[in-house]
């Protein structure tokens, strides 16, 4: 079953300054997705205004409202976590009034056999898609890819520098499969759904490759500098001779681990209740009786399987002569297998 999770409009009823922010955006998009799920899975406040109740002499919280009732099952194989509502966008102006861009995180695979090239491309419409209609808008200005296991602080990048990304979250894709997957995103150029591409954390080799083997050149080369490496001169040199703008950004490649969206949406204290503990002994037993669970409600039965992430999206409008952010917020994309 796929799972779609959305944040909605992180800015809330107002808007910011854009201004970088030091905060690893993977600690943003969990406490978002966390604060959302919260919202819609909060229980129905009693008419005398209580927000607990007594069993056996003992005041317990009041239990989540169950997931089928703020989820909803587009289809027998999609479950959106919340329910989606485009009904209506948080967007005031006109298109051209907006600097849209998105950043595309595919996320590590636990198979042997990576994503193909078409599995990619689908995925990158989905998530397109799904920006495209929450924010009402034709076209985004720039799509930036990121892609596994890429990091540019390797020491061919950044020579006078340690490491300091600790252990390594994926086996680096083939530069092969990265620019046959970038084929795939030159059609949503062509077909002007997005005006610019962008790259993530590619030094100059990997830059140069794909600039001489791909129709549509990256626009932008998104870096991440750590703490204080300097951008090699020959990476600097072959992006201004080929218009390639680098910035400079302090996301995680492996923004949502498995183990963080089962915390998200397990049934722990901070979980959603979406997925079902998992099994223990004397568990299918109690669930068979309707026996209370430790915080004396009766448990609800989750969802069951294996939960892996496949992708995540981050986008951000912001109104071009003002610069202030005006809607951002995430998408993600996980697969529950049995």
């Amino acid at each position: 079953m796929k799972l779609i999770l959305s944040t909605s409009n992180i800015m809330g009823a107002g808007a910011s300054i854009h201004r970088p922010t030091k905060s690893k955006s993977n600690t943003e998009i969990v406490s978002s997705l966390r604060s959302n799920f919260d919202v819609h899975s909060a229980p129905s406040t009693p008419t005398n205004g209580t927000t607990s109740i007594t069993i056996n002499g003992d005041s317990k919280p009041t239990p989540k409202a169950s997931y089928k009732t703020w989820t909803r099952q587009a289809n027998p194989t999609t479950l959106e976590i919340p329910a989606l509502d485009f009904t209506s966008s948080s967007l005031q102006e006109e298109r051209e009034q907006y600097d849209i861009t998105l950043k595309l995180f595919y996320l590590p695979s636990t198979t042997s056999n990576p994503p193909t090239a078409a599995h990619r491309g689908a995925q990158t419409r989905e998530a397109l898609d799904l920006v495209l209609r929450d924010l009402h808008m034709p076209s985004v200005d720039l799509l930036i890819v990121s892609f596994p296991g890429i990091y540019f602080d390797e020491k061919e990048d950044c020579p006078d520098k340690l490491s300091t990304r600790g252990p390594v979250e994926a086996t680096p894709e083939a530069l092969e499969s990265q620019i046959e997957t970038w084929r795939t995103l030159e059609n949503l150029y062509e077909e002007g759904l997005v005006k610019k591409l962008g790259v993530a954390e590619l030094g100059h080799d990997r830059l140069k490759a794909f600039l001489e083997r791909t129709g549509v050149k990256p626009s932008v080369d998104q870096i991440n500098l750590r703490d204080c490496c300097s951008v090699p001169k020959d990476l600097m040199a072959l992006a201004k001779s080929n218009g390639v703008e680098l910035l400079v950004h302090n996301d995680c490649s492996n923004i949502l681990p498995r183990g963080t969206v089962r915390e998200l949406l397990g049934s722990g204290e901070s979980g959603a209740g979406v997925l079902a503990e998992a099994t223990k002994t004397g568990d299918k037993r109690k669930s068979l009786h309707g026996e209370e669970s430790k915080n004396g409600s009766a448990q609800v039965e989750g969802l069951r399987g294996e939960v892996q992430p496949l992708w995540v999206v981050k986008y951000t409008a912001v109104v071009k002569n003002r610069g202030v952010v005006e809607n951002k917020g995430y998408f993600a994309v996980a697969e529950l297998t049995d």
